[in-house]
């Protein structure tokens, strides 16, 4: 007597490896598509001739003598000048998240009473963050990759290493 093809296991196996496949690609087409990889930097010639520009506004700020201590406790950010006797009237701080373009954030903060800069975020800020400290003329910056929330004082170092 003769068996109907549909109840044979190797028939089975024969089909459901190919359907396998083919649900596998489906599946990896729909996730590439709807995650799309954001791209950081569009021209690498340009931004390789500005890291030049970038190297040199650390220096300037290694030479000025600038040090500032960041602190973000309770989503209120503290930021301390250490290295310099002078009042800056205001100070440019970049936020940028290491995979996340869309919550890379700025401020310009201005300085308090004791010449400290203060803010305070209604959200959450924790994670690993990519820290510009800048100047408003821009002729000096330091940057460091950080870990938050951060209970302790980080010290911010102009080095010229962290700038590329």
């Amino acid at each position: 007597m003769k068996k109907s093809w549909y109840s044979e296991p190797w028939a089975w196996l024969v089909f459901f490896l190919p359907f396998t496949a083919v649900v596998a690609g489906i599946s990896t087409y729909i996730i590439a598509n709807t995650n799309a990889d954001t791209l950081v930097v569009g021209d690498y010639y340009k931004k390789g001739k500005a890291i030049n520009l970038e190297v040199d506004k650390v220096k300037t700020a290694q030479k000025l003598g600038m040090r500032f201590s960041l602190q973000l406790k309770d989503h209120q950010l503290l930021i301390k000048p250490t290295g310099i006797d002078k009042i800056f009237p205001l100070l440019h701080v970049n936020f940028f998240h290491p995979t996340l373009e869309d919550q890379d954030f700025y401020l310009a903060l201005t300085p308090d009473g004791n010449g400290n800069f203060r803010h305070h975020f209604d959200r959450e800020i924790s994670g690993k963050w990519k820290v510009t400290l800048s100047s408003f003329e821009g002729n000096w910056k330091i940057q460091d990759t950080i870990f938050l929330p951060q209970s302790e004082f980080i010290d911010f170092i102009p080095d010229p290493i962290k700038a590329q």
